[in-house]
């Protein structure tokens, strides 16, 4: 990728109906564009432990542990929508759903991001008087979590 920069508009959701395992990645499933997501916040940490001791010269010492993560983003109410009905159906059933955040199309070489089997964790209807009926979904990785990159 040559650019400076990626717009947020060019990233792409993505979601299968099959689940990766240990034996089947990211390239190997067959990925659906959630093309009715609006904002998508991918948020990834890493936990920590302190391990100050004495011998630090009076400074907190640090070591990562567990890396954690969730993705946040908004879709318009849309029955019928096959991307819609994977997360109302995974939330209903407190199933796990594949699904992708990359910073853009999944069949470009170099482009990048989390994917994972999720749980959804909150599926949020907002119905604004003016406005779209929207529904506000959290995902949190329940499994074959990884960071993924498009060869």
């Amino acid at each position: 990728m040559s650019e400076n920069f990626v717009l947020g508009k060019d990233a792409k959701a993505y979601f299968s109906a099959a689940l990766l395992t240990a034996a089947v990645g990211p390239d190997a499933l067959a990925w659906t564009e959630i093309d009715n997501v609006k904002d998508l916040t991918l948020n990834l940490e890493t936990g920590e432990a302190d391990i100050t001791t004495r011998a630090n010269n009076g400074w907190r010492a640090t070591a990562a542990t567990l890396k954690d993560g969730s993705i946040e983003f908004e879709m318009l109410w849309k029955p019928g929508d096959a991307a819609f009905e994977a997360v109302k159906d995974a939330w209903l059933a407190s199933a796990e759903i594949a699904f992708m955040a990359l910073d853009g199309a999944e069949d470009d070489s170099g482009r990048e991001g989390f994917a994972s089997n999720f749980t959804v964790t909150n599926f949020s209807r907002s119905e604004p008087l003016e406005e779209a009926i929207t529904v506000s979904v959290t995902i949190k990785p329940s499994s074959q979590s990884q960071w993924y990159e498009v060869t």
